[in-house]
């Protein structure tokens, strides 16, 4: 039995989703970026629900504080604290709000109940492209 069709039965048992060829097709940008106060590691074509953004739907948004990228070569570079020239643009899906969050306070034997409600406003955006 040669090389090659040893090989072939090896084959049989491995999925072909593993190989190098797609696993360096299937690699993509990847950035961590401060968005609205918060870090969200994103990569091109991800949606994200994020803190509301005063911007209408439909529309563009950049983000220039982008605190690390890892590009085709799997090196990451890491900001201090963030990287010059480099931005995240990204469109405005929609503005939905949050499940609603319940809030009871009581004292015992004081007569004490609050009950309130509170639901945060999300914006849903979609990852357009990470540029370095």
């Amino acid at each position: 039995m040669n090389f090659f069709q040893k090989l072939e039965n090896y084959s049989k048992f491995y999925p072909k989703e593993l190989s190098l060829q797609s696993v360096l097709k299937n690699h993509t940008m990847i950035a961590i970026v401060n968005i609205a106060g918060q870090q969200f590691k994103v990569t091109s074509g991800q949606k994200v629900y994020v803190h509301h953004l005063d911007a209408e739907k439909g529309a563009k948004v950049s983000f220039d504080e982008v605190l690390m990228l890892s590009g085709d070569d799997n090196t990451p570079t890491i900001g201090t604290p963030s990287i010059k020239g480099a931005r995240v643009e990204a469109s405005v899906i929609d503005h939905v709000k949050g499940d609603k969050v319940i809030v009871y306070k009581k004292q015992r034997r004081k007569g004490l109940e609050k009950k309130n409600g509170h639901r945060q406003s999300f914006t849903q955006i979609q990852i357009e492209s990470i540029i370095a």
